[in-house]
C-alpha cells in the first residue's frame, strides 16, 4: 500500500485545546470485537448515560461490519440527542494494526478488512466527527485513566482473549509507532512451536491466548471444554493435565514479558482479558516465572486490569473527549458505572 500522501492529522493529534470538561455534552464511545460491539454514550464525568450491545457481523464481510457500526453509531447518537446533550465528538476503536495519524484499520484478521478508511467512511455515514483508535491501546488508557494503572507513567497492559496484544505507555506516553507496536501475542516463546495465524510459528498466541489453552487441553485429553474458564477451574480443581496446559502458559507468558520489561522497564503490568478473570491463579505463577527471568532489570507489580470488559468502550470514551479538545476525567474507577 502507498503512504506516500497523507490527510490532516485527527482532531487528537491537532494543536493544543486543553480545556477543563463541562457539565453540557457528551461523547460516543464504541469497542468493536470480533464477536460483539460494545457502545455508549459518556457525559463529562464518564457515566454512562446509555448504551448499545450489538454482535459484529463478520462472517458477512467487512461491509456489512462497517454498516453495523454505522448504525449503532446512529442509535447511540439518538439516545444522546434525548438527552438533550450536544455530541462532542465519537471514539471507535476496533482489533488489528490501526494506524491512528491515518485514520485507517490498516489490516484485521478477525473482521476481515485490510487499509480501510474506517474514520472517514463512519463520517461520511453518520455525520459525527469519528476519531479511530486500537481496542487495546484505548483499554490501556482507560485502565491508566480510570482502573489498575491510575497515576502510573510506565505501564504494559495485555490483554488476553481470542488473541493477545499488550499496549505500551512509556513516560506517560503511548508507543503507537504506526499502529504496529504492542503485538506481544507474536513475540516467540517456543521456537519451531506451533503454527500460528500470523504465519510465524511458536508465538505466544499459540500457547498462552485463551483458545491456545482450551485447545490444548483437548488435545491432550479429548474432552473438549467450553473455554480457557474450565481449564482454570479444573487447574484449581487439582487435574494434572489441566494443570500442566495452565503453567506452560504461564511460563510462556512470563517469557514474553521479561522480553517487555527489558525493552520498555514497565513499572505497572496490568493484565485483562477473559484470562485474567481467573485472578491470581495466573498471576501468581507468571509473577513467579517472571522473577526467576530478571536479573538487573526493575520487577514491575502484576496486576489484574480493573475495568473488565468495559476497558475498551471507555477508553474509545477517553478517545472521543481527547480529540473534542478535552481534558480527559480523572474520575475513580468506581464513579464509572458499568
Amino acid at each position: 500500500m502507498t503512504r506516500s500522501t497523507r490527510p490532516s492529522p485527527p482532531a487528537h493529534s491537532a494543536g493544543p485545546r486543553s480545556r477543563a470538561l463541562d457539565d453540557r455534552g457528551c461523547v460516543l464511545g464504541l469497542d468493536v470485537g470480533g464477536t460483539g460491539m460494545k457502545g455508549a454514550v459518556f457525559d463529562s464525568g464518564m457515566r454512562p448515560l446509555g448504551s448499545v450491545r450489538r454482535p459484529t457481523p463478520r462472517a458477512e464481510g467487512h461491509g456489512a461490519v462497517v454498516d453495523a457500526v454505522a448504525d449503532a453509531l446512529e442509535e447511540l447518537g439518538r439516545t444522546a440527542a434525548e438527552h438533550g446533550l450536544p455530541l462532542r465528538h465519537t471514539g471507535v476503536v476496533v482489533p488489528g494494526i490501526v494506524d491512528d495519524d491515518l485514520q485507517r484499520a490498516v489490516w484485521s484478521a478477525n473482521l476481515g478488512w485490510r487499509d480501510l478508511p474506517l474514520a472517514a467512511l463512519l463520517r461520511e455515514r453518520t455525520g459525527q466527527s469519528v476519531t479511530l483508535g486500537h481496542d487495546v491501546r484505548a483499554g490501556g488508557a482507560a485502565e491508566g485513566v480510570l482502573g489498575a494503572a491510575r497515576g502510573a507513567r510506565d505501564t504494559l497492559f495485555v490483554a488476553i482473549g481470542t488473541g493477545i496484544a499488550a499496549a505500551v505507555v512509556s513516560d506517560g506516553r503511548p508507543v503507537r509507532a504506526g499502529g504496529y507496536a504492542g503485538e506481544l501475542g507474536h513475540v516467540v516463546v517456543e521456537p519451531g512451536g506451533e503454527a500460528c495465524a500470523c504465519g510465524g510459528r511458536g508465538c505466544l498466541e499459540t500457547v498462552a491466548s485463551a483458545s491456545a489453552v482450551a485447545a490444548a487441553y483437548t488435545a491432550r485429553t479429548g474432552r473438549r471444554v467450553a473455554g480457557a474458564a474450565d481449564v482454570a477451574a479444573l487447574t484449581e480443581r487439582g487435574d494434572p493435565v489441566a494443570r500442566a496446559v495452565w503453567n506452560r502458559a504461564a511460563e510462556a507468558l512470563a517469557c514474553a514479558l521479561a522480553t517487555a520489561v527489558s525493552l520498555f522497564a514497565p513499572r505497572t503490568v496490568v493484565v485483562g482479558g477473559g484470562l485474567a478473570e481467573a485472578g491470581r491463579l495466573l498471576l501468581d505463577p507468571v509473577e513467579a516465572a517472571l522473577a526467576a527471568r530478571l536479573t538487573f532489570q526493575h520487577r514491575p507489580v502484576l496486576l489484574r486490569a480493573a475495568l473488565g470488559d468495559r476497558a475498551g468502550c471507555l477508553g474509545a470514551g477517553l478517545l472521543a473527549w481527547e480529540a473534542a479538545g478535552f481534558t480527559a476525567p480523572a474520575a475513580p474507577a468506581g464513579a464509572v458505572a458499568s
